[in-house]
């Protein structure tokens, strides 16, 4: 089955949306039906919808059917479901929660590089608000992990987004590019945290680990020989069941000593 991706629809069109510039179709004087609804509500009715039956159930049939109009009508604000998902991505990332560093100014306050004074926030604290941010805002719409998002959409949701998260690299050390690797990365690393957190979220709502194990252990116990796989059992036995917050530290962690070895291998060059 292909995968829903951005950018897949007309850039012209989705610009305009994405902006609430008037296009061709929006210009006074057009004749037609009194329109009664809006773009904004057509995005937020697609988004709950997500939200709770996945990105697959998002058609415009569907929307039409949870808007309570007729099978056309979201046509009328919407060209189609590649710009409507553009939308849809634009403004989660609009309504991402950021959180603040002290004094209230967020990973945007100035003077707040690697060297900053007065009271600025270390940069690693920065980086891991940003990381922890992204993570709520997938826990939050699971279906933008199953968007790929190879050509983002160009709106103030992405670009807002994008800003507030290249002003925790700032100042720290790193090239403009290496900011914009850094950052990649970092979402890289919180995507696939966020997404095996939701697996293990649904396996569980069907199967707890411990009716999985009280099932899976006799079984387990006569086929793991510790003769033949002495580090899987001798692991295995001591981790347990997936522990996504444990990895999440763990991982995030690694991230972050990396971008320290990084910058402190830097320190006193010119």
């Amino acid at each position: 089955m292909a995968k829903d991706r951005s950018g897949a629809g007309d850039p012209v069109r989705t610009l305009e949306l994405l902006w609430r510039e008037p296009g061709e179709g929006a210009r006074p004087g057009r004749r037609g039906p009194r329109q009664g609804l809006s773009v904004d509500a057509v995005v937020l009715a697609a988004t709950a919808l997500a939200d709770e039956e996945g990105l697959a159930s998002v058609t415009m049939r569907a929307l039409a059917q949870r808007l309570g109009v007729t099978p056309m009508t979201p046509y009328t604000y919407v060209p189609g479901k590649a710009e409507l998902l553009d939308l849809m991505l634009d403004d989660a990332y609009k309504g991402m929660a950021r959180s603040e560093g002290p004094g209230g100014g967020g990973a945007g306050a100035a003077g707040t590089g690697a060297g900053a004074e007065g009271g600025a926030e270390p940069w690693r604290a920065r980086i891991t608000r940003v990381a922890e941010d992204n993570r709520a805002l997938l826990l939050r719409h699971p279906w933008i992990a199953d968007l790929a998002v190879t050509r983002p959409p160009l709106g103030p949701g992405v670009i807002g987004k994008y800003e507030y998260e290249l002003a925790a690299f700032d100042g720290i050390g790193l090239t403009d590019a290496e900011m914009d690797a850094a950052l990649t990365h970092l979402l890289g690393f919180v995507h696939a945290n966020a997404l095996a957190a939701a697996d293990a979220a649904a396996h569980n709502s069907r199967q707890s680990d411990e009716e999985w194990w009280a099932v899976s252990a006799p079984l387990l116990e006569r086929a793991m020989d510790p003769g033949r796989y002495p580090l899987g059992v001798r692991v295995g036995s001591t981790v347990g069941a997936y522990d996504p917050a444990a990895v999440w530290e763990f991982g995030l962690r690694c991230v972050l000593d990396g971008l320290a070895r990084l910058i402190d291998s830097r320190a006193g060059q010119p």
